[in-house]
């Protein structure tokens, strides 16, 4: 935004010269403002021509306010959102305040998007009221969050279109072949590769997976996100999770997992983790394992466990891992 004033200067000489010169000077001051708008969908409960006044703020040397119309400021402009500029102090100058505004969509960075930047015209604040607001009307049209995971989940609970069946236990799941090989190049594999004929006659038995894992990871498969759990159940679910997402490819659920996991790292739990990592090439899990095994006071009482026993035995490979780790440079 930009407010602009104006101002006179002459000069004259001490010679016979009748020469004289003078320069109007045009003064701006710049300023912005970020306005958020948290939570949104409940604004648009706002009727059209009614809005809702932000704080007032200092910008260009006066003080300002913004009006925002959730859903426009008459009935036929309910479609768009509106944004206004008012000034607040507008009785109490003595002289002309124009203004200019540019309103911008920001991105979550904090950048401005281009396809949504509107610039006002320049407007005289003081032939107006004090509660004027620009004439010109900026609509904004802001889209709303996606909604693509909720859809996504909804239509793997409705089991809507569904062409495929897993039996996993005692407990058959019903999904969209065409949303599985999308997310997973395995899946993608096995149903529309050359086993797509034995998948179509009955249900695809999962024999080395729990029901509530086969459940979870589906329903990343669909919304991207895992489901809530307690928290004493994550690190578990975490541990059988990492092996599906390792087996179905899945790299975001493996980092996930691998994230969640690092959270429960100590001395009864790290042997099993490390074991786990370097079965799964989890490279950053595997490195914080041994970052907490550098103590010497977390790796005396790892040493003491039952589970280090067994890490010696069956992944040899490991202690030296951990010790050329541990060793002086």
């Amino acid at each position: 935004m930009t407010a602009s004033s104006l101002a006179a200067a002459a000069s004259d000489g001490a010679s016979s010269s009748s020469g004289s010169a003078s320069a109007i000077v045009a003064g701006t001051v710049n300023g912005h403002h970020v306005l958020k708008i948290v939570g949104y969908s409940f604004t648009k409960a706002v009727p059209s021509g009614k809005s809702i006044r932000s704080r007032p703020f200092r910008a260009g040397g006066h003080t300002w306010h913004v009006l925002y119309y959730p859903n426009g400021n008459r009935a036929e402009k309910a479609d768009f959102v509106a944004f206004y500029l008012c000034l607040d102090d507008a009785e109490a100058c003595s002289e002309a305040v124009e203004a200019k505004a540019i309103f911008s969509l920001l991105d979550m960075e904090g950048n401005p998007v281009s396809s949504y930047r509107f610039t006002t015209r320049v407007v005289n604040f003081m032939e107006h009221k004090k509660d004027f607001h620009t004439e010109e009307e900026t609509p904004l049209i802001v889209a709303p969050p996606s909604d693509m995971r909720r859809q996504f989940g909804d239509l793997l609970l409705s089991k809507q279109g569904a062409d495929v069946k897993f039996q996993v236990g005692k407990k058959k799941f019903d999904a969209h072949r065409s949303v599985l090989a999308a997310r997973s190049p395995v899946f993608k594999a096995q149903l529309y590769g050359r086993m797509r004929e034995s998948t179509t006659r009955g249900a695809i038995r999962i024999d080395d997976m729990e029901e509530e894992v086969f459940r979870a990871m589906l329903t990343f498969v669909y919304t991207d996100d895992l489901p809530e759990m307690k928290q004493q159940d994550e690190a578990a679910m975490a541990q059988h999770l990492l092996v599906a997402a390792d087996r179905y490819n899945l790299e975001r659920m493996k980092l996930i997992c691998e994230h969640n996991l690092s959270k429960h790292i100590d001395t009864d739990s790290v042997v099993n983790i490390l074991v786990l990592a370097e079965q799964h090439s989890c490279h950053m899990l595997k490195e914080a394992c041994l970052k907490f095994l550098r103590s010497s006071r977390s790796l005396k009482a790892v040493m003491e466990t039952n589970g280090f026993g067994h890490l010696i035995s069956s992944c040899p490979g490991l202690i030296k891992d951990i010790m050329s780790k541990l060793s002086p440079c």
